[in-house]
């Protein structure tokens, strides 16, 4: 049996809240556990002057944890599953997905406005293409300006006026207690969530025991299929943080449910795409998904925006 567990984390408040998190899961399964952090510091977490999708995406903080796994200094790794690439390292395995805490992308100002209500040329915040084509396909008088840096540097960089408004995942603001900063939960008519936005992946070494008990901690099948939708549909676009993309599942009717999206980062083209069919079938219809919308032009956006 499993006697003693290194979970890999990052250190920002987020981070360490998911890995307190599993911790809890883990020892409700095994009070016995020794559980242990290594917290590490990603190029992500370094690089807070420059866009994501200019210095390698949101891989960069995923790519030293792996590293962890890699190096047996740890034996699972707890992720944002947004942040997990298409396709993981050689020799490790995603071998749980926890349930879906709010997905939706989320407004912060500091008076009650919504993304309709902003002021003409409002600075708007973030760190999204995603997010940034949305917007503009909405908004185009909005001035989207980088935002980077953790939760909490983000809410004080517009207590302190340097945005009129922000846009953060609302999943990331409810697990920090921080949810009453939301002025607008922002619809999926307007703002498709990323991949898998608001669950946490857990990454071990293939075949590793310590696979089992994680997935009796914190594993939702039925939130595993979707997931598997909405990353076959990354997958299959083959895009990067450099493309705007967005996907989303939901169960409907005794099936899967999916919306997607595929844009310019200045929001003056953008596609919308559904497909519905059996849960059986969830990363088939990513597939069907994605290839929609190649065929109605994403594959020349893809293009232009690499």
């Amino acid at each position: 049996m499993t006697e003693r567990i290194v979970i890999a984390t990052r250190g920002s408040q987020l981070a360490l809240w998911q890995a307190e998190h599993l911790k809890a899961r883990l020892l409700a399964v095994e009070s016995a556990l020794a559980i242990d952090f290594n917290v590490i510091t990603t190029q992500g977490d370094k690089i807070l002057d420059v866009a994501l999708a200019k210095v390698g995406g949101k891989g960069l903080f995923v790519k030293e944890i792996e590293q962890a796994l890699i190096d047996r200094t740890a034996d699972v790794a707890v992720h944002s599953m947004k942040d997990v690439p298409a396709e993981l390292e050689p020799g490790l395995e995603l071998i749980a997905v926890s349930s879906r805490e709010v997905p939706w992308d989320a407004l912060c100002a500091r008076e009650a406005v919504t993304v309709d209500t902003l002021p003409q040329g409002a600075k708007v915040g973030t760190s999204s293409m995603r997010r940034q084509c949305q917007l503009l396909a909405r908004r185009p008088d909005l001035k989207i300006a980088l935002l980077r840096g953790n939760v909490p540097t983000r809410i004080r960089k517009l207590d302190e006026g340097e945005f009129d408004a922000i846009v953060l995942a609302a999943a990331g603001l409810t697990r920090l207690g921080m949810a009453n900063r939301i002025t607008q939960l922002l619809p999926i008519e307007l703002s498709i969530p990323a991949v898998a936005q608001g669950v946490l992946g857990l990454e071990t070494r293939a075949g590793d025991q310590v696979a089992e008990i994680v997935r009796r901690a914190i594993h939702d099948e039925a939130e595993a299929r979707r997931i598997a939708a909405e990353r076959s549909f990354l997958l299959r676009m083959g895009g990067s943080c450099q493309t705007p993309l967005a996907a989303h599942a939901v169960d409907r009717d005794g099936g899967i449910h999916m919306v997607g999206m595929c844009g310019m980062p200045d929001g003056s083209q953008i596609l919308h795409g559904e497909v519905r069919g059996s849960v059986a079938d969830a990363e088939l219809l990513g597939t069907r998904l994605a290839d929609d919308l190649l065929a109605r032009g994403a594959a020349e956006i893809l293009s232009a925006t690499k």
